[in-house]
């Protein structure tokens, strides 16, 4: 029963719940960043490129051939294309390069944010009466 009780108060504490959030955030902030760099971005680039659609390279290793029918009889079975498809791994290459760079400055936007909060010095606390105190008697020393 000790390891129900302490996974309540762990579920109980927040922790559960805030890295729920975060995980629904993060999926919903993923999306946003995904169109950004499959929308916004990669159209231009591709321009930028001479319009090349890097999805389309690719390096063919055998041919593929549709099957070959006699009537109802088969001849010869359909043959699968193999090929690198070297254009989708530098598509999602230059994916990867570009939602870590707008992650990259999301993150440092709010970094910026935080330090002018933390900028503002908070004023000093008011002396203790102690210290007022002694500070009357020192005057009055002097005098």
């Amino acid at each position: 029963m000790g390891i129900v009780k302490e996974f309540k108060e762990f579920a109980v504490k927040g922790n559960m719940l805030d890295m729920a959030v975060g995980i629904i955030i993060g999926g919903a902030f993923g999306k946003i960043i995904t169109s950004l760099v499959n929308d916004v971005l990669m159209p231009p680039l591709g321009l930028l490129l001479g319009k090349v659609d890097f999805n389309n390279l690719k390096a063919i290793l055998q041919t593929g051939q549709e099957a070959i029918t006699e009537g109802e009889a088969l001849v010869q079975p359909a043959v699968s294309e193999v090929a690198i498809n070297y254009g989708l791994f530098i598509q999602t290459i230059i994916d990867f390069v570009l939602v870590a760079l707008c992650i990259f400055f999301v993150i440092r936007a709010m970094n910026n944010l935080k330090k002018k909060e933390e900028a503002v010095p908070a004023p000093p606390p008011p002396p203790s009466e102690d210290v007022e105190l002694l500070k009357e008697i020192r005057d009055l020393l002097k005098k």
